[in-house]
């Protein structure tokens, strides 16, 4: 690893938003190696919203823009870090590096072990830039490194990688390496550890990994800006049975973390759903719900009723806040038809989203032909007795207190 010169250095800060391509045309003149400037440019470009302390300080080497695509944002990486504590925690797939230094603002000591010694070298050059002391670093495969370890540790992280041998991605645990699933690797690393916490891919089936994962404790399923971006699963002893799991949905947000909701498999497979047709407010729950399958859990804990089996939008007649998802005040309802539409929607412009509806929204937009933009929201969904409608809504956000 190179370190950058002061002249690289301000010509990163003077270019963070330059073409790549234009600036790798340019010829190697000046004392700047443009390749290598290029290389972190585009790093710090695909840095820029998911790692924002990292790429506001000037001081940082990066590894390639795939590593940084690879690596945890810095908000689920803060948010697993919520979930360990103690003096002790073993990265045993440290990568680029960011998940240890979360958990080194939690834990009192983090060792963190990479087989790739480009990355281990990059994280022992950024950590001490980053403030961070408590950091051991290990240039070494993470399992081989956990041999010479003689005293158990608080934690042990696992982030296994999800690439095969081509390039291409992985979802199931079984074709990560490590693969966790192996057979008595799990009991080898609970006589290292009481806890061990294992980031997965947010495609992953979680009731399969349950399966296949023995001594599961909780599951925690991170949403970033309503988009799914982990599954992680705490392992230890403590474990219970599959249906008594605790699930945790959780969407991190700019504008602060939603109520987080904990719904138990067992729960959600009998507790009771009232349904109904559409009530004043609409409730349309957030990804992180959606993944966790509380569909009917997320009824109950917020007294709302449910369109329809299949729909999972519910309704009430009193506005429910602060809810895990977008709430919707109704304004209309109408059926897919752009004459009755435009009725109510004389510029036929709007957000549309489906919710067990035949079309998709493509299919939709041009059938009805409405514009996308506005304030208003068009819920295109089946009701409780098949028919299919446009329920006409506006976005309800930060309400008054009544």
């Amino acid at each position: 690893m190179n370190e950058l010169t002061v002249d690289e250095r301000a010509f990163i800060e003077q270019n963070l938003h330059a073409d790549i391509q234009t600036l790798l045309l340019r010829k190697n003149v000046g004392g700047i190696r443009w390749k290598e400037v290029a290389v972190q440019i585009q790093a710090r470009q695909k840095a820029a919203q998911k790692l924002p302390s990292w790429y506001a300080n000037p001081h940082l080497i990066f590894p390639p823009a795939l590593s940084v695509e690879q690596a945890s944002s810095e908000r689920t990486a803060l948010y697993k870090a919520s979930l360990v504590g103690g003096d002790s925690l073993l990265d045993l797939t440290g990568g680029m590096g960011v998940d240890s230094w979360a958990f080194a603002q939690r834990v009192s000591s983090v060792v963190y072990v990479e087989r790739q010694p480009e990355l281990a070298a990059l994280a022992a050059h950024n950590f001490p830039r980053l403030g961070m002391t408590n950091v051991e670093i290990h240039p070494q495969d993470g399992l081989a490194f956990l041999a010479s370890v003689a005293e158990p540790v608080d934690w042990i992280y696992l982030d296994p990688a999800r690439r095969d041998s081509r390039g291409g991605k992985v979802v199931r645990l079984e074709d990560c390496e490590p693969d966790v699933t192996a057979d008595g690797l799990l009991d080898y690393l609970l006589t290292k550890t009481e806890r061990i916490l294992i980031k997965t891919s947010p495609l992953i089936d979680i009731d399969a990994a349950v399966r296949q994962l023995a001594f599961v404790e909780a599951v925690h399923v991170v949403a970033v800006q309503n988009e799914v971006k982990e599954i992680v699963f705490i392992i230890s002893r403590l474990a219970a049975s599959a249906s008594n799991i605790p699930i945790t949905a959780v969407n991190l947000t700019e504008q602060g973390d939603g109520p987080a909701m904990i719904v138990h498999r067992s729960s959600e497979r009998t507790v009771p759903v009232a349904f109904g047709n559409p009530l004043r407010y609409l409730y349309e729950p957030n990804a992180a719900v959606m993944k966790a399958g509380a569909f009917r859990s997320v009824a109950t804990l917020y007294g709302l009723q449910k369109l329809a089996p299949h729909s999972h939008l519910y309704t009430t007649n009193n506005l429910v806040w602060p809810f895990p998802g977008r709430v919707f005040e109704l304004m209309a309802i109408c059926r897919p038809d752009r004459k009755e539409l435009r009725a109510l929607l004389p510029e036929l412009k709007a957000n549309l989203t489906v919710r067990n509806f035949p079309q998709s929204v493509e299919e939709l937009r041009k059938k009805l032909g409405l514009h996308e933009g506005g304030d208003i929201f068009v819920l295109a969904t089946s009701l409780l007795n098949g028919d299919k409608r446009l329920l006409i809504t506006r976005k309800v956000t930060n309400p008054q207190p009544i």
